[in-house]
């Protein structure tokens, strides 16, 4: 049980009790445990929320009658049962005062698709909560995809790389290099165990971003049972080395192995 401490005011006694979440000054990257999966997955869906392949899977015909307000509800649970199932078998990282921007990794030689898993995480609840078509896209489509995508691309390292499976600021806090440092955080830990990093970004605009954190774009897919066809950019990261001697501004400078 957390300390308190009492404080007396008039006949009242208050018991200030230490929080368990970071300090609000906090700007440093942080492992998060399953017991803060709900903040982290919240604040991916509001970083998400207008996403198109996160839209995929509510945006379908047989979908058509529901509110958005319906919609949303269920695109946070999908976010819940993720982020579950990352601080479960992967690695969930955070950084600001309230999770203001989070990453979902998935290390070498780990995936998500063990039964323990899906049910501890929720991932199970998807097959009732998506509509006919919505698991249509997700189950037939998306998943599969994404899985023979990844194994074209990385051969035989595809067990043997880290994937960045989501990364997201909420509007309020972008453009305060929050998402620049969980980035460096893991690629400092790729470099030094010699490791490539894989992902997938929904978004072209990001594409120049993460080619400046020594990204390369390898291919593109695309989902294509909806309306129009949704493209996403498959972009690796090949090992780098750390050059001898070359510190400035306290960041390390690297180059290509």
């Amino acid at each position: 049980m957390a300390p308190v401490s009492n404080i007396s005011t008039g006949n009242v006694t208050l018991e200030k009790k230490r929080s368990l979440t970071p300090d609000e000054t906090t700007d440093e990257v942080r492992v998060l445990s399953i017991a803060e999966y709900e903040q982290a997955a919240l604040s991916l869906a509001e970083a998400f929320a207008v996403d198109d392949v996160a839209r995929y899977f509510l945006d379908t015909d047989d979908m058509a009658s529901f509110t958005e307000e319906y919609k949303y509800k269920l695109h946070c649970d999908i976010l819940r049962y993720v982020t579950a199932a990352h601080c479960y078998k992967g690695i969930v990282t955070t950084i600001g005062p309230d999770y203001d921007a989070v990453a979902l990794w998935m290390p070498p030689g780990k995936n998500m698709d063990d039964l323990w898993t899906i049910i501890r995480s929720g991932m199970w609840r998807l097959w009732y909560k998506l509509s006919s078509e919505g698991k249509t896209r997700f189950y037939n489509e998306f998943l599969p995809l994404l899985h023979d995508t990844k194994h074209e691309i990385m051969g035989e390292r595809d067990d043997e790389s880290y994937y960045l499976v989501y990364l997201g600021s909420k509007p309020s806090a972008r453009g305060k290099g929050y998402a620049r440092k969980l980035i460096e955080n893991m690629t400092e830990r790729a470099d030094l165990e010699g490791r490539a990093m894989y992902l997938e970004s929904s978004a072209e605009a990001n594409i120049g971003y993460y080619k400046k954190h020594a990204f390369a774009e390898k291919k593109v897919i695309a989902l294509e049972r909806g309306p129009k066809p949704i493209k996403m950019h498959i972009m690796v990261r090949e090992p780098q080395a750390i050059t001898e001697g070359s510190k400035r501004n306290g960041t390390v400078k690297i180059r290509a192995l």
